[in-house]
């Protein structure tokens, strides 16, 4: 058992390509997923969009794993394996692209960020393609994916991906800081449970993964606290569980990753507005 039970549950999906749903065309539209559904490993031929306009969506590849909040998109480049999981109760908008179509010259996945103009259109287009009324050559159409296109081109890549280890004695490592994020041992501590030194931890991390010990704690502790967010759990106790060695700490780092803190966090906003709901209603008569 995780020490932590509110940690992430951590699956790596390396997936035989060949074997793997495919689906051909990336379906432009809108999707509502309860908390913890999940889409299966699948490929698509077009490059995919996937903005949770509400709660948080996970990507998970063999290459590892990319997390968004509501300030954030998914870009999914054609024929990557990719599975979904819905953190949250979630409300996912897909826009599919053509392979032929690379607006942002992509072809790994990334995390980009969304303004609230891009927000809109990324809706409003995927909403509408979700719809059997909508004319998909219609110049209204063809001018807000014109937009978009635009918009996409000079949205910035965040570095938000969080990659999966190869190595079988760093696999060791991410799995330990999985099970619980706030595990706070040194990698030489770590080490010393895996039967390897640090220096030889911290050679792997940049070999393989292609980041320090520490920075990928921390991006493992921001996808947790992601999750944790988008199930309204309290900031104080999102810092607690994620190693965090006070809130403003926690704030401080929450606010550089993602412009924003916690506290406004969307998921943070809709919880104060239900808790302030469930004031109002019961105080007020029948």
């Amino acid at each position: 058992m995780p020490k932590n039970r509110h940690a992430a549950r951590h699956t790596n999906h390396h997936t035989n390509r060949h074997t793997v749903r495919h689906t051909p065309v990336a379906p432009t539209r809108t999707r509502y997923l309860a908390h913890g559904a999940e889409i299966d490993a699948h490929r698509h031929d077009d490059h995919q969009i996937a903005y949770a306009g509400r709660g948080v969506v996970a990507v998970t590849t063999d290459a590892g794993s990319w997390v968004a909040p509501g300030t954030r998109a998914l870009w999914v480049p054609a024929d990557t394996v990719h599975a979904h999981q819905a953190h949250g109760d979630v409300e996912l908008h897909f826009v599919g692209l053509p392979a032929t179509e690379n607006p942002l010259g992509l072809d790994t996945p990334a995390v980009l960020a969304v303004g609230p103009l891009l927000r809109e259109l990324i809706i409003e287009y995927a909403r509408t393609g979700s719809s059997d009324t909508t004319d998909a050559g219609s110049p209204e159409r063809a001018r807000l994916r014109a937009v978009l296109l635009d918009q996409l081109k000079l949205s910035p890549q965040q570095p938000l991906h969080l990659p999966t280890p190869t190595a079988p004695l760093l696999r060791a490592v991410c799995d330990i800081l999985h099970a619980d994020p706030a595990d706070p041992r040194t990698l030489a501590g770590l080490g010393r449970e895996v039967g390897a030194s640090d220096r030889t931890l911290s050679r792997l991390f940049r070999g393989d993964l292609g980041m320090t010990f520490p920075q990928w704690r921390t991006q493992l502790r921001l996808h947790h606290a992601l999750i944790l967010l988008a199930d309204r759990t309290p900031v104080t106790t999102v810092a607690n569980l994620c190693g965090w060695s006070s809130t403003s700490a926690f704030i401080d780092v929450f606010r550089r990753a993602f412009g924003h803190t916690p506290g406004s966090h969307p998921d943070q906003d809709r919880s104060r507005a239900d808790a302030s709901s469930s004031r109002s209603s019961a105080t007020s008569p029948t």
